[in-house]
């Protein structure tokens, strides 16, 4: 990073305080300037140093997290994280943030397993560096730690066999997304034909999240959007979404496409990851697969977008201008994985375009 990012934190829970401190604290990248335990404290603390980003919670005193994030978005623009507990029945809330305009959204750290506490640090802080480099617009009114080893997609599936795919007659649409990439599906899987061809995605986002989102997408497309199960078929006319926390991949039984969804070890320091959900459409699908890679932070689903394009599939990565991190294509782009550069609102068009011939 170009400067030391300036984080607030506001929650209501002193242990959640601390600990979000703490894992923040320990990257030479970050400086906490303060904590608040509730919007009305936060705005207090904000008049003597405003933050790079904030690290909100959603239920707190006074004022809700929801009402404090739209004024943020509709006033002041602040690059916002939401930092939740996320259970069944608040996962439709935090989706709603996410459209009122936070960055990302991450579980809270709990106490548990020290893999589980290393996960948690790797993506609170990797949540709060896309933050400080998202593109956010004004909304209308209404002590270092380790470093931990970054995995590649060979911690859960070997290479591509570099044997060419038969042809078939059905193509099948990887996608790959983190941050922003919840609108930018929104805006690609509404824009997909209810006869489109199957298509698997990967949003970096955490457990009891994905169900939600899929829901939502599902009842605003002509097309059917589920979170994605094991041994699920991929089909004409349905998308299915990686769950969080599960890494999912592309298989191919004869002429059948469907997915295995599986645990694994972080790979580019994510899961599910892009990368292995690329590196198995690469493997099992090769010149019958279209891959898609999209904003975010990062560079997982560079590598396996490189793959994917020496196998015979046809690429495309979005361009920086519509972006909101333009980490992910940057990186896909470099490697020369990537077919196509192209605006969010051409992709749709283009894929079916491609694949109806």
């Amino acid at each position: 990073m170009s400067k030391t990012i300036k984080v607030l934190v506001v929650d209501d829970s002193a242990l959640v305080r601390q600990t979000l401190t703490d894992i923040l604290a320990s990257d030479p990248d970050i400086e906490v300037i303060g904590s608040a335990s509730d919007p009305y404290a936060a705005v207090k603390r904000m008049e003597t140093q405003a933050p790079d980003v904030i690290t909100l919670d959603i239920e707190m005193p006074r004022m809700d997290g929801l009402t404090f994030l739209r004024k943020i978005m509709t006033q002041h623009p602040i690059p916002v994280v939401i930092c939740s507990t996320l259970t069944e029945s608040g996962s439709e809330t935090t989706l709603r943030a996410m459209e009122y305009g936070a960055v990302d959204i991450i579980l809270k750290p709990k106490l548990g397993t020290r893999q589980f506490l290393e996960e948690s640090r790797i993506r609170v802080i990797d949540a709060v560096k896309a933050a400080a480099r998202a593109k956010i617009k004004k909304m209308a009114p209404a002590g270092p730690m380790k470093v931990t080893p970054k995995l590649s997609a060979d911690a859960v599936l070997p290479g591509p066999t570099g044997k060419a795919m038969f042809q078939t007659t059905e193509r099948v649409v990887a996608v790959g997304a983190s941050t922003g990439g919840t609108e930018a599906l929104r805006e690609f899987l509404e824009a997909m034909p209810q006869d489109c061809p199957g298509i698997v995605i990967v949003q970096h986002m955490p457990e009891q999240f994905t169900a939600a989102f899929a829901k939502r997408l599902d009842g605003i497309c002509r097309i059917t959007v589920k979170e994605a199960a094991d041994g699920d078929t991929i089909l004409r006319g349905q998308a299915l979404i990686a769950p969080g926390n599960r890494h999912m991949l592309l298989k191919r039984s004869g002429a059948r496409y469907y997915v295995e969804v599986k645990d694994g070890p972080l790979v580019r320091r994510h899961r599910p990851s892009v990368d292995v959900l690329f590196r198995s459409a690469a493997r099992y699908a090769g010149k019958n697969a279209v891959g898609v890679i999209m904003t975010g932070m990062g560079d997982d689903g560079a590598a396996g977008m490189l793959e994917m394009h020496e196998t015979g599939a046809y690429t495309i990565a979005q361009d920086e201008a519509t972006c909101v991190v333009f980490g992910m294509p940057q990186e896909a782009i470099k490697l020369g994985g990537a077919d196509k550069i192209m605006p969010l609102g051409a992709i749709a068009f283009e894929v079916v375009r491609y694949c109806s011939h």
